[in-house]
């Protein structure tokens, strides 16, 4: 089939340049290569991220690369049930071609799979194509995705899955099972630590308003300030009684009146009605002078 393939097409230069990189350098986290008929469709697998709901799944996709690429991002489909990307459904990333003002052309399909196990345990902010499963089911899946390959397409996208699925698997290390008291366990301490987040984030922001995290992160703070939210009345009532303390500190003292400032103001007062009683019989006196000096002209 390579002879029919067009080398001096920059998008199948670089198609097949990724091809030999993944073959003669494959990852145990992932793995992806073209369809024969079509370089342009790819089939990948990835593994679930460790440490999260989706370690030790396996999960199936294709990615279908634009003729201009790598100028123009791929688009991204999840063909194994996961709880998080809906099947058959091209899938809203920042890689993918539902955003190309983010793609660099720098980027390549290794790139892409790499960010994609690092976007499995995100929240999904209701972005299209995503989905929330809880952990237990999403635990559940991934136990699922390890027994058979997913059924799809024709004859050769399929031989291509059950070829990957078979590498994915001989690189696997053993999936993780919870027996039904540990499940119940990690159920309760999940929904603790939701129940901590709704009381600590009283009004979430909705989902989708597309605000960077330190945005984010800096208005939720200035939302705090003046709000002390605290699940322990406890210790709610004993920041407020430190805070009426302090608030009673700051007064100035100014406005509390001693008997000295009393005194120093009634000396005042004295003085002033003094001054000016003075100045009255100064004026009196030059007055009685002009009136004696007028007389004896």
């Amino acid at each position: 089939m390579a002879e029919k393939r067009n080398l001096k097409n920059p998008a199948v230069k670089r198609i097949l340049q990724e091809v030999k990189e993944l073959q003669s350098s494959p990852s145990d986290d992932y793995m992806s290569l073209p369809l024969e008929e079509n370089i342009f469709e790819w089939q990948f697998a990835i593994r679930g991220p460790r440490d999260s709901e989706f370690e030790g799944g396996i999960y199936h996709g294709r990615i279908q690369l634009p003729s201009e690429y790598p100028f123009k991002p791929p688009s991204f489909m999840l063909l194994t049930p996961n709880g998080r990307f809906e099947t058959q459904t091209k899938i809203c990333l920042s890689i993918s071609n539902h955003h190309p003002e983010h793609w660099q052309p720098s980027w390549s399909v290794r790139t892409a799979l790499v960010a994609l196990i690092a976007f499995m345990p995100t929240s999904p902010n209701g972005a299209l194509g995503s989905l929330d499963y809880k952990k237990e089911e999403r635990r559940a899946l991934a136990i699922k995705s390890c027994e058979a390959a997913p059924r799809f397409g024709t004859p050769e996208r399929q031989r291509l899955i059950d070829e990957i699925h078979e590498y994915m698997l001989s690189k696997s290390s053993p999936v993780p099972q919870l027996s039904p008291s540990q499940a119940s366990e990690e159920q309760s301490k999940t929904e603790e630590a939701e129940a901590q987040v709704n009381l600590q984030n009283p009004e979430a922001l909705p989902a989708g308003e597309g605000i960077p995290d330190q945005a984010a992160d800096r208005i939720v703070e200035e939302q705090e300030l003046p709000i002390n939210v605290n699940p322990n009345p406890a210790r709610g009532e004993a920041s407020m009684e430190k805070s009426d303390a302090r608030v009673q500190n700051m007064k100035p003292e100014a406005r509390v009146q001693k008997p000295d400032d009393r005194l120093f103001t009634l000396a005042a007062i004295g003085l002033t009605i003094a001054i000016v009683v003075l100045l009255l019989k100064k004026f009196m006196k030059s007055t009685e002078y002009g009136a004696v000096f007028m007389d004896e002209s």
